[in-house]
This record gives structure tokens, sequence and C-alpha cells, in this order.
């Protein structure tokens, strides 16, 4: 123990820190404490004196062995001989014992290189370091000397231990890094995965020396590798119920079972016994799974194992057994072999309801439930999964992630069954008819669940954001139907005043009037879209996607395209479409809004919205004027004359491409719908 003189070492000494409090030297190592409260193990046969330098002055990493902290004031006593203990002097006098990392580390390697593996092993448990490093320290020699380690262990528990840690990584280059340790020498020499390869050598080892006293680690080496074997381990506890050992040290099977089912889920060991065929492995808990069992006891050999590989999703194994029992069960085969796998080419063909109606059929349940799921067929899917049936609790996480999606494809009541029916939380229920303005199923709720509060807290000011919103829509499209409508009286104006110039410069009398028959029928797409024809004969050549995308410019609303009433015409019909179907959306914003006396914004809403709706009503005749409809006399013919040619080229209705006819019919006002309410004015 050297205590510092005012920060420094005494000459001749070179000085390393001028911040430490005390150190030691033991070994190959310089313990010392410093005024930030750490305690530093320094290895000093792998360090050089900058080395040192740099270790104190730089800050410690995670796993940094080398450093720890200690309490403020301690003071290096001494180090144990031979052992990990370091002992510290506290402030108030007292002693205190602790392990430093590092010295422990140190020790352990030691006790590993001289095959001391339960000293290693009883330090490892009790420091709370991973045994993984037992193996990890030198592969190589725990693989050549695994059976003085069990001597030395010769413990059940700790040997199981040992094999439930092991885990595919490598401690001594990540938890326990070695500065004087190559790379290399910590790599086993044999090919394979860290845990079989270690479960594979240890279970080798003990069948050989006493498989009745090893029996639960024997079981261990199985269930731990990275595939677990879990039919092997059971067929295991079978043979130890057929034949029971009868030796001192050896284990039932009732507990090797027992064991196996605290190492492995219950469901998980059950479907591997029933995969096995053998009813003596599936010892569980009669209450849940005796009426299955004994319904396959029932069945013919060949079709139980069928149902069972059914059961597991074993569809190949499924099918060989079906197949070799008999003609009668020939249509089961046919619908096993084409449900499954026609539903798995309709799940690639984006047919997932089918696909699931398919593998619900066939009783694939699990599967037809992931199915309904993806293509959100919310019905199906909580039908299915309640037939399965899914714990309570998986029901209502299924039924909360079918309302989300919901949600965002905008059917808001469809949500909200799911959250109350399903996930049990009117609330969400109530949020959602709220959100989707669905306001009398909303009320309905709050009154089932008597949840008045929701109406001030949520219900009135979402109404009052409803009236705003239709309102502002409502004044945006009067503004737009009123805009198109005058433009497209402009276009009409300017289109006629283009026709009659051009029977201005030759006029009907002339020896080429038999002609202008046939130039009206193309007048609007040539004469007037000439520059459209020159772009058009480029555009043919195109895929057909992006002529169906050139077909789609065509209409467009720029003033001065060639098709621009067409487009025109086109954006009214959607206009008038829009607010129309508005009907049952206002008539039921205005029953809440009176409801909860906001009289004032519901007589504006419907005053507005009634408006809205007589505007259109009356521009109907001037926007589809009765020639529009009626379209036209043939232009020629043997009893047309001049002034009748004339009169149908004044009157000829737009040239309309055959994807715009639609826009030359009339639409339908549903008037018959009643939305006002008489009780406002």
């Amino acid at each position: 123990m050297y205590p510092q003189r005012r920060g420094t070492f005494d000459r001749p000494y070179r000085e390393i820190s001028p911040v430490h409090r005390r150190f030691t030297v033991y070994d190959d190592f310089l313990l010392l404490t410093t005024h930030s409260h750490m305690c530093h193990c320094l290895n000093l046969s792998t360090l050089s004196i900058k080395g040192l330098q740099s270790a104190l002055s730089s800050e410690a990493n995670q796993n940094d062995e080398t450093v720890r902290k200690v309490e403020r004031g301690s003071r290096i006593v001494s180090v144990v001989p031979q052992d990990t203990r370091l002992i510290l002097q506290m402030p108030r006098g007292n002693l205190e014992t602790i392990h430093h990392r590092a010295l422990v580390l140190a020790q352990l390697r030691k006790w590993l290189d001289g095959l001391r593996f339960k000293d290693a092993f009883e330090c490892m448990r009790k420091l709370r370091i991973n045994l993984n490093l037992i193996y990890d320290h030198n592969p190589t020699v725990f693989l050549d000397n695994i059976e003085m380690f069990l001597s030395q262990i010769d413990s059940i528990n700790y040997i199981n231990l040992f094999l439930t840690e092991l885990k595919e990584e490598d401690t001594t280059t990540t938890m326990y890094q070695c500065p004087s340790r190559s790379a290399s020498s910590s790599v086993s020499g044999k090919g394979g995965k860290k845990v079989d390869i270690v479960c594979d050598a240890l279970r080798a080892t003990m069948e050989t020396l006493d498989p009745q006293k090893y029996c639960l680690c024997i079981l261990t080496s199985h269930v731990r590798k990275t595939t677990p074997e879990l039919e092997i381990a059971l067929q295991k506890v079978h043979e130890l119920r057929v034949n029971p050992p009868s030796g001192s040290n050896s284990v039932s099977a009732e507990e090797a079972l027992k064991y196996l089912l605290f190492l492995v889920n219950v469901n998980e060991l059950y479907e591997h016994s029933l995969g096995t065929y053998d009813f003596d492995l599936v010892l569980m808990d009669p209450k849940e799974y005796l009426p299955f069992l004994n319904m396959l006891k029932t069945l013919e050999p060949n079709y139980q194992r069928y149902t069972i590989d059914k059961h597991l999703k074993r569809y190949r194994k499924a099918l060989h057994h079906l197949s070799k029992c008999g003609k009668e069960h020939f249509t089961e085969v046919l619908n096993l072999t084409l449900s499954v796998a026609y539903a798995e080419h309709l799940v690639e063909q984006q047919q997932a309801e089918q696909a699931g109606l398919l593998l619900w059929r066939c009783g694939e349940n699990a599967r037809a439930l992931q199915a309904f799921v993806s293509c959100t067929s919310w019905r199906n899917a909580l039908a299915v999964a309640t037939h399965i049936p899914l714990p309570p609790e998986q029901l209502a996480l299924l039924a909360r992630d079918l309302a989300e999606k919901l949600l965002e494809a905008r059917r808001h009541t469809e949500a909200a069954l799911c959250l109350e029916q399903y996930a049990m939380d009117c609330e969400e229920a109530i949020s959602a008819l709220i959100q989707g303005a669905a306001w009398e199923e909303a009320l309905r709720l709050i009154y089932l669940y008597n949840r008045q509060d929701i109406i001030e807290t949520d219900l009135k000011s979402a109404l009052l954001d409803a009236h705003s919103n239709q309102t502002s829509f409502l004044e945006s499209q009067k503004a737009l139907f009123i805009r198109h409508k005058n433009r497209l009286a402009v276009v009409r104006e300017l289109k006629a005043k283009a026709r009659l110039e051009l029977f201005d410069e030759d006029g009907p009398d002339c020896a080429d009037a038999e002609l202008y028959s046939e130039a009206s029928s193309v007048l609007t797409g040539s004469h007037l879209g000439s520059k459209y024809s020159r772009s058009n004969s480029r555009i043919s050549s195109r895929s057909s996607k992006n002529r169906r995308k050139a077909e789609g410019k065509k209409y467009s609303l720029k003033e001065g395209s060639p098709f621009e009433d067409i487009a025109l015409m086109n954006a009214l019909i959607q206009i008038i479409t829009v607010v129309d179907k508005m009907r049952e959306e206002v008539h039921s914003l205005l029953k809440a809004l009176v409801l909860f006396q906001f009289d004032g914004p519901a007589s504006s809403l419907q005053r507005d919205y009634g408006e809205l709706l007589q505007l259109m009503e009356t521009a109907l005749p001037e926007i589809w004027t009765e020639n529009l409809q009626q379209g036209q006399a043939p232009l020629t013919g043997p009893n047309s004359t001049a002034n009748s040619i004339m009169a149908s080229f004044q009157q000829q209705r737009p040239a309309v491409p055959q994807q715009g006819t639609e826009v030359l019919t009339t639409p339908k006002m549903r008037n018959t719908v009643k939305w006002k309410l008489s009780i406002l004015k």
C-alpha cells in the first residue's frame, strides 16, 4: 500500500496519475482509487507507462472490466492472496470487501486453464458471471475434458443451469474481453453451432457415464438445441414410463415430464407429443385435451393420423395418411389437396377473402383467420376467431387491430361494432362513431353504457365542428358550380361563333356544299382541336396505360383546351352528384344539432344546403339543353337543303368522343329524399 504525496509519486518514480488516492500491486495488477471515486485494476504485464496513463485518463466503456465505482473516500487496504477479494477502508473507518471484476476474471481464467471447473463454476454462479465463459475461454480444452467437468460439478441442477445459459455468443469477445488473448484462441476446432456442439458433447458423455443419474440433464440437452428435439425428449419420457428405472438416483416418468413442462411451453409440448401418434406420450391436463384425444382414439389408425397431421398443419403427411383410408375418403382427399393449394393461389392473386373461405371450409381455421384479417373481412375474421376459439384477451386485441384498419378505410360504424362487442371498449366505440358522424348510433351507445359525460366532452364540440365543415364545403361547391356554369356558357358561345365564321368564309351555296356535312362531324375535334389531332398520331403508338393517361388529359379544364366544354360538364356532374348525396348526412346532422339546441347553426345549414340544391335544379335545363338531349337530324340526305344544313351546324351539339358520351345525359337529383326538418325555419 503506497499513499500519495501532494498528488504525485516520490522521485525517482515517473508520475502516472496526479489524481489517485491509494494504490497497491498484486501479482500482475496495479490497483488504485482516484478522486473521482473509481477503482482501477490494470494488468501491468500488458500495459506500458503510456498505456497506463491512457487507461487512467480515458472513460470506461460498459464492458470494461478494469474499472468500477466505489464509495466516496474509499481507500485500498489489501488484496486477499489467491482470491478475488479487495479490502477497502471506508471514510467511516470500517472495512468492506468487494470483488473487482478484473481480479475475478483473471482468477477464473487461471482456474479454467488449470481445469478447476468446480472452483470456476461456483465463483461464476456466486458473482453472476455468464457461464458461457467456461466453454468460450478455450472450447477445445473444454470438449476434451467434459468427463472431468461432469465429475467436478457433480450436481444435476448445476449442469442443467449451465445448459440453459448456453447461447450463440462468444463472451470472450463481447462481455469479458481479454487483451492478452488472441482472437483465434477461443474458436472451436469443430464446425457447427456452439449450443448444439456443447449439448451433443455433454449428452454423449452423460449417456456413457450414467444415463439414469443424468436423465434430466439429457432431456435438457435435447430441448436446448437450436432446433429443440422435443420428440426425442418425449420418447425418453415414454421409455421411463414403460420401463421404470430401479436405481436409487433414477428419475420417474412423472418427474421427467414435469421437468419438461418447466422447460417448454405446454401447448408446444402437447403438439409435439401429439405428432408422435403415441397417446401414451400425451400426458397433459385431461380437462383441456381429453375430449380431443378421446375423439382421436375412436378413429381408424390412418384416419386418426390424418386428423392429427391436419390439426398440426403437416399437410404432406396428412395427405399421405388420408390416401391410405380407402375410396370412401376420396372426396376428402380432393378437398384437402385442392382447397389448400387453391387457397394459397388466391392469396397470391390478392383474393384473400375467397382464400379464407376455402381454408375455413376445410378446417384450416388459423390460416383462414390470417387470410380474413389481411383483407379486413372483419365479420369472417371474428367468426373464425370465436370458432377456434381465441382466448378473450387475444380476441380483444384482434378486434382492436381490425377496428384500426376499418377506421383507416373510413368505415367508422363497423369499427365501432368491433370495439364495442369484441374489444369491450364502449368509449373507443363511441369515439369512432362520433368521428364518422354517426350521431344517432353514438347517442345510443352513450345512453346504453351510461356515459353521458361524453356528450359534453366530445359530442357537442364534434357537432359544431361538423356544422362548420359542412358549411365551408357547401360554400366552396357553390362557388365552383357557378364558376364552371358561367364558363361553360362562354365556351359554347365561342364555339358557336367559330362555326358561323367557318360558314361565312365559303357559304353553303358553293359547289362544295355537299362536303360540309362530313366536315361538320369533326368540326370541334378537327378545326378547333387541330393541335390535339396532330399530337394524337404520336399517342397512338404508346402503351395502353399511356393512351388512357392521354385520353384523360383531353378533358382538361384549362381555358381554350379542345374539349373544355366536355370537361366543364363532367365537373358539373361531379359537383351535383356529391352535393346530392349529402342529403342523408345533412339530415342526420340537422337532427343532432336540434336535439342539443343548436337551432341557429341548424337553420343556417338547412338554408344554405337548400339554396344550393335549388340552384343546381334550376341550372339543369341551362346546362343540358333540349338540343343536347335530343341530338340532331342528319346533316345530309335527299331531303336536306342548304338552309337546313346551315341550321343544323348552328345548333350542333359538341363533338363528343365515345368515352365522354355520359356527360350528355342530365344527372338525376334525388328530390324524393326528405332531408329538411319542418321545425326549422
